[in-house]
């Protein structure tokens, strides 16, 4: 048998494949890494939108009960600054979401243009395979490169690379598929992104128009209010008035309550010193040993001391027994995440000094924090706690004051009261309800206190 050519070893259609596989291995076209946008961020985002749109709807059903008086009222304009301040806060998020989707629309963009990119290069090279192997097709039969081995080993060897060039074939044929699917789902994806910002370009025009005319009607609240100067005037002397009593009750209250702690520990540990010493009489009586004797006396006279420094020392904070410090610690621990004292309703007046709302050059000292909220809004205890006091203020109404341990908290303007001094209250548990006064504002004054001191109720309430 003579000697094979080169092409006859190697038929065209082969050396095509062999193309196609260095084709098929070799890298695909670079493409941009895609940074796709933090999921958290967008749940965040959605969470702390339907959040604000629940308390825009809150606000307006206060400021709809207190229009009910037909004129206009601080509570009429609290409402109003609250839906204008949580309505910004919408339209901020608004437009996080839309810096959101402007750059997946950017990025989804560049995406589709390397994909086409990409599934045109595959498309080429297929069809470069399938001319040069059309173009063969007729030159050499398969079955007789097979046949014409030399050996089995080459047969084989043969064989494996016939079936090579058929899977690259597949596979060129399947990147293709892949490629086209690839990019079918970044065209959707694109026009949802593109869908989705007109609708939020469409609703962020409307969060702005609504927050504008807001502004306009807290403009001609506010206008109104100014003519009413002298009337406003005396309502604050007489809130003022109203919050020395509160301020003084509380006072009065926890210097109290600091004595009768002061006076329990004292008894307790004079207790403890009469035991002690009647330990060492009997031990001096009876067949003790030396030790015990010793151990006897000294301990009495520990006791005895203790009760003598007890008795006499004068302390400005509460004297707390191991249950009470520990509720006073879980007090503490819950900073930030305590339990509203309304289930519904914004803080209307914040903690410390702030200018007047509407009186010029005129500032006001808040103890607390002005909850306003709805019509007959029932009033929760926000953590385990014993009734401390329960009284009444003119101009405050009723107020209950609730201890845990060396906290205290207080709720005054209650129209009615569910509790009694002494009795122990557990977390949600109802105490009254709000009172609504005769301008149709219902607002709840809250106040936490440590001991002595007066504590900001915002640092210590959770988000609602």
């Amino acid at each position: 048998m003579g000697a094979k050519t080169a092409s006859s070893r190697w038929p065209a259609w082969l050396l095509a494949g062999a193309l196609l596989l260095a084709l098929t291995a070799a890298p695909a076209q670079q493409r941009r890494p895609t940074r796709r946008e933090p999921a958290k961020s967008k749940v965040q985002l959605e969470r702390e939108r339907r959040n604000n749109l629940r308390r825009i709807q809150e606000a307006s059903r206060i400021l709809e009960q207190t229009k009910q008086q037909k004129q206009s009222t601080l509570g009429q304009l609290n409402a109003l600054k609250e839906k204008i301040t949580v309505q910004q806060k919408v339209i901020k998020s608004t437009s996080t979401e839309l810096r959101y989707i402007d750059t997946g629309v950017k990025q989804t963009t560049t995406n589709v243009q390397l994909t086409k990119a990409e599934l045109d290069r595959l498309k080429v090279e297929y069809a470069q395979l399938i001319y040069a192997s059309a173009k063969t097709a007729n030159s050499y039969n398969r079955l007789m490169f097979l046949f014409a081995a030399d050996s089995f080993n080459e047969f084989m060897r043969r064989l494996h690379y016939v079936r090579q060039y058929a899977e690259a074939r597949r596979q060129q044929v399947s990147g293709i598929l892949r490629t086209q699917q690839e990019l079918s789902q970044q065209l959707t994806s694109l026009t949802e992104k593109r869908q989705q910002k007109t609708s939020l370009l469409t609703t962020q025009l409307s969060e702005r128009r609504s927050l504008q005319t807001m502004k306009v009607q807290q403009d001609q609240v506010v206008q109104q209010l100014s003519q009413k100067e002298q009337q406003l005037q005396k309502e604050l002397a007489q809130r003022q008035q109203a919050v020395r009593k509160l301020d003084n009750l509380i006072a009065q209250r926890v210097r109290e309550e600091i004595a009768r702690a002061a006076r329990a520990a004292a008894a307790r540990a004079a207790a403890k010193a009469a035991a002690a010493k009647a330990a060492a009489e009997r031990a001096e009586r009876t067949d003790a040993t030396a030790a015990e004797r010793t151990t006897a006396r000294r301990e009495a006279a520990e006791a005895a001391e203790a009760a003598d420094a007890a008795a006499n020392t004068s302390t400005s904070r509460v004297t707390l027994t191991p249950e009470t410090a520990e509720l006073s610690s879980s007090f503490a621990e819950n900073r930030g995440r305590l339990l509203w004292p309304v289930a519904r309703g914004f803080i209307s007046q914040p903690f410390g000094r702030h200018p007047h709302p509407v009186l010029k050059n005129v500032t006001v000292d808040n103890r607390g924090v002005d909850i306003q909220t709805g019509a007959g809004e029932s009033v929760r205890a926000i953590f385990d706690g014993k009734v401390l006091t329960v009284a009444n203020i003119a101009g405050m109404n009723n107020v209950v004051m609730v201890q845990h341990g060396e906290y205290f908290t207080v709720y005054a303007k209650l129209r009615s009261v569910n509790v009694a001094e002494g009795q122990q209250v557990k977390m949600r548990q109802p105490i009254g309800t709000v009172s609504t006064n005769a301008e149709g504002t219902t607002e709840l004054q809250f106040q936490v206190w440590k001991n002595s001191t007066n504590l900001n109720p915002e640092q210590w309430l959770g988000r609602k």
